[in-house]
């Protein structure tokens, strides 16, 4: 006899990732944040949001008035003052920097389940054998850390000028694969830059030395990945952790979650079309409640391009019928929405987006751009929508301790 295979519709599904990704009331995130809170409170809420998800993805740019893994957090904790963003990385911190669906900060009781990533990566994977080619620059780095203590690449710019052939780029990229390998950890961020050390002085010899096999790893990081969307498709859930060239592995993984119970295969209904996908029985419960209550209480919230919500474009066009585009690397010609569009959630649904620039130097947030609708511009939106937008746009203001310009 077969597994009965459960059905959800997209509207089910939808408002369960966002029930699961912290933006809806905190009666169905299962998450107690303290927004309005300072220190060490406001702090352990940005950590039950990074467990929640098993990352926070970095990013760079920072035109909106803060960078993506700020904007995650401020769109969950409604008062959060930004610098905590860039502050969560310290040496006390449970918290660790790695390759986990990016770049990211993960929970550091997370270390164990990437030692085969960190195996894998002794051969880069962009630069190959970069530290077998060049060992005297690798033992040159590691004897200077261990000697100084911290360091960031920038201070390794008297070693490149001083010598015929450690050019900056070749310190540079044998640094990131000897963090990569787990030679190096970073141990905090400063004004966004690493500061790389010894691994053995940033992770506890406990989660250094504590053995996890990869089938187990992997295991752990689907059903991880899983109870961060709530429902998701099986290459979502590899594309959480950018495990590639797994099929069969994760294909026996999620049949062993099946057998102990932890997770059941849930069919998503979209446009008269049925998608695969999985499920754990406690969140196909919570689905069936999310139908009868109201999404939100606020009336609109900015997320970033690359919130956990929004990453995966294709799941976004299934669940909010929103095309979900990041045009950054276009020409300014060929942009339609923004160099950094953020999209606007209200209620269940995003409504449209927005592209901002804070210039503090004058005290605002100017908005460059405002668009309604979910697929084409020049839509003007609902009195509603308009509302929300604006509601949206004063919260980011205020948050950054900026006025609203024009």
């Amino acid at each position: 006899m077969g597994i009965a295979v459960e059905v959800l519709d997209a509207r089910d599904v939808r408002r369960l990732a966002l029930a699961r990704a912290g933006l809806l009331k905190p009666e169905w995130t299962g998450l107690r944040l303290v927004g309005r809170a300072r220190g060490d409170r406001a702090r352990a809420s940005a950590h039950a949001i990074v467990e929640r998800f098993g990352y926070l993805q970095l990013d760079t740019v920072s035109i909106a008035g803060a960078r993506s893994h700020a904007l995650v957090l401020m769109s969950r904790l409604e008062h959060m003052d930004p610098r905590l963003g860039e502050e969560l990385l310290l040496p006390s911190a449970p918290l660790f920097e790695y390759w986990g669906h990016e770049a990211c900060w993960l929970p550091l009781e997370m270390y164990p389940w990437f030692r085969f990533r960190r195996d894998e990566f002794r051969e880069h994977p962009w630069w190959g054998g970069i530290v077998g080619e060049n060992p005297d620059v690798a033992r040159a780095i590691l004897d200077r850390i261990e000697r100084e203590g911290p360091l960031r690449s920038v201070d390794f710019d008297d070693d490149a000028r001083g010598s015929g052939w450690w050019s900056h780029g070749t310190i540079k990229r044998v640094l990131a694969a000897l963090w990569s390998s787990g030679e190096l950890a970073i141990r905090q961020r400063r004004h966004f830059h690493r500061e790389f050390d010894l691994a053995e002085r940033v992770i506890p010899a406990r989660l250094r030395r504590k053995r996890i096999d990869e089938d187990s790893a992997i295991r752990n990081l689907l059903l991880l990945a899983l109870r961060g969307h709530g429902w998701a498709t099986t290459s979502t859930l590899a594309a959480t952790w950018r495990l590639r060239n797994r099929r069969a592995q994760i294909a026996t993984a999620l049949d062993e979650l099946v057998e102990s119970g932890d997770i059941v295969p849930v069919r998503m209904i979209v446009d008269d079309e049925s998608k695969a996908g999985w499920a754990s029985p406690d969140d196909l419960q919570l689905a069936d409640r999310l139908r009868r209550v109201r999404a939100r209480g606020d009336r609109g919230v900015l997320l970033s391009p690359f919130d956990p919500v929004l990453w995966d474009r294709a799941r976004v066009e299934q669940l909010f019928g929103f095309e979900q585009i990041l045009e950054i690397y276009k020409p300014k010609p060929k942009r339609v929405y923004g160099y950094y569009s953020l999209p606007i959630l209200a209620g269940d649904r995003l409504i449209g987006r927005v592209d901002l620039k804070a210039e503090r130097d004058q005290g605002r947030v100017r908005v460059l751009s405002k668009h309604f609708g979910s697929r084409a511009p020049g839509k003007r939106g609902t009195a509603e929508e308009r509302a929300a937008m604006q509601s949206a746009l004063e919260r980011h203001a205020r948050a950054l301790s900026l006025d609203l310009g024009r």
